[in-house]
């Protein structure tokens, strides 16, 4: 699975959300606390699978429950200091920044620039087909959906200066066996989670706009929001470059090798000795060709604190701070069930029960068994994420006006081994996602 205009790419102070993420006053509600604490600082210390770092926050009535933060988001491993992860941490948030990306899509959508179930092919100036079913027109509506028949098979993201349509494009330099298309199943036909799809949508999104998607997205969404966020580390202030956490596991880069007793090994985003740099052959780079350098599928740096701003901006209907960010038609319209799980794989790849109900560029995860969050309550949309020892959880009950965000940066053995309960969860985040809701949300 594998964001009123005060910043540019975040260029805000932290700590300017205080009146949007007020701390929601209760009585009684120090002890509950104090209870959620002690349980989410055990499952981070937990030998089983100790977590790198961990930042939380919890939305009950449209006001913020809840904040934590665990753990390290740089880890020295005796060669330099650890620095603790804190409020205004930012994560690179994998997938739950399709979402977010699908927010930006969504306001161009509101504009007239694109619709929902046109053929792609005329936004992205050439014709995209699946050649084993050629009469078939790919939309964004399919992209959003997952069912538009690409795969990722042959890879998701490929450097600036490569033409995206001579990798999707039958007989181009960069097609070869046609791997990133199914076989037997045309646009429409079935759900196969696919990165490669946001990837054409924010190629698309480039080539609508004739803007950079990295800027694309600040001026569409992240700046509106005023969040401390970004798709390109090199472009973010360096306040906030230094509070971006470092994801580890305790596996080696290369191998699927795991040593729970051995040191924390960086996998993405580890910048203590020197800055990040631009996407690899940015200076080629030609809007509207390939945004895939930008990952709009899993890309975004952002704190649990900004995601809560955008969880309070969907759970106002579209409206932050008076100003207002998108209609609530098109919320009403992205957040409709799409897709549904026949329970048998007749209609398609459920990931091992990971992928169940769909919206447009959301999952949904309804208070059913096999496809819960929570052991019982809490029936939430929103997005999940995993990718260089990250898990994200992004959920929201929108007309209950609460929700849960978690960034676990990293774990010490296989998640894959740590089977849930009562979901395809790894345990440790049923255990985060439950005590939480006890705790912040049902509880108060």
């Amino acid at each position: 699975m594998n964001g009123n205009r005060r910043t540019l790419l975040g260029l805000g102070l932290f700590g300017a959300f205080e009146p949007v993420l007020a701390a929601l006053p209760v009585s009684g509600g120090a002890r509950a606390f104090t209870t959620l604490e002690r349980e989410l600082a055990a499952i981070v210390t937990d030998p089983a699978c100790e977590l790198a770092s961990l930042s939380v926050l919890a939305i009950r009535d449209g006001k913020l429950a809840y904040e934590g933060q665990f753990g390290r988001r740089r880890i020295g491993n005796g060669e330099g200091p650890d620095l603790p992860a804190n409020r205004d941490t930012l994560y690179r948030i994998a997938s739950i920044s399709k979402m977010m990306t699908t927010l930006g899509l969504m306001r161009l959508v509101e504009e007239g620039k694109a619709e929902l179930d046109a053929d792609v092919s005329a936004y992205l100036g050439f014709t995209l087909r699946n050649p084993r079913f050629p009469e078939r027109a790919i939309t964004l509506r399919h992209l959003l959906t997952h069912t538009s028949s690409l795969r990722d098979d042959a890879g998701y993201s490929f450097p600036a200066g490569t033409a995206l349509q001579e990798c999707v494009t039958p007989g181009a330099r960069l097609h070869g066996e046609g791997k990133m298309w199914a076989r037997e199943a045309g646009a429409g036909d079935y759900f196969t989670y696919c990165n490669l799809g946001w990837g054409v949508i924010g190629t698309l999104m480039e080539r609508i706009t004739g803007e950079r998607f990295d800027r694309l997205m600040g001026r569409l969404l992240l700046q509106p929001l005023g969040l401390t966020a970004g798709y390109n580390p090199s472009a973010l202030p360096p306040a906030a470059l230094t509070n971006l956490a470092t994801l580890y596991r305790k596996r080696t880069l290369d191998t699927e090798i795991w040593s729970a007793h051995g040191p924390w090994i960086a996998q993405v985003d580890d910048y203590h000795t020197r800055p990040p740099s631009p996407p690899p052959g940015i200076e080629r780079y030609v809007i509207g060709e390939n945004a895939t350098p930008f990952s709009p599928t899993g890309g975004l740096r952002i704190s649990a604190r900004d995601l809560g701003v955008v969880m309070l901006m969907l759970m106002n209907g579209g409206v932050h701070e008076g100003r207002r960010i998108l209609q609530t038609g098109t919320l009403a319209r992205m957040f409709a069930r799409q897709w549904t799980a026949d329970g048998n794989n007749g209609n398609g790849d459920t990931s091992n029960g990971f992928f169940n109900c769909w919206g447009l560029g959301n999952a949904q995860f309804p208070d059913q068994p096999g496809r819960r969050l929570v052991e019982g309550g809490f029936d939430a949309l929103g997005h999940l994420g995993d990718a260089y020892g990250l898990r994200s959880v992004f959920a929201a009950d929108l007309q209950g006006r609460s929700g849960m965000i978690v960034l676990a940066g990293g774990t010490s053995s296989d998640p894959g081994l740590q089977k849930g309960r009562y979901s395809a969860l790894a345990r440790y985040e049923e255990r985060i996602l439950t005590s939480m809701f006890r705790h912040a949300i049902a509880d108060q």
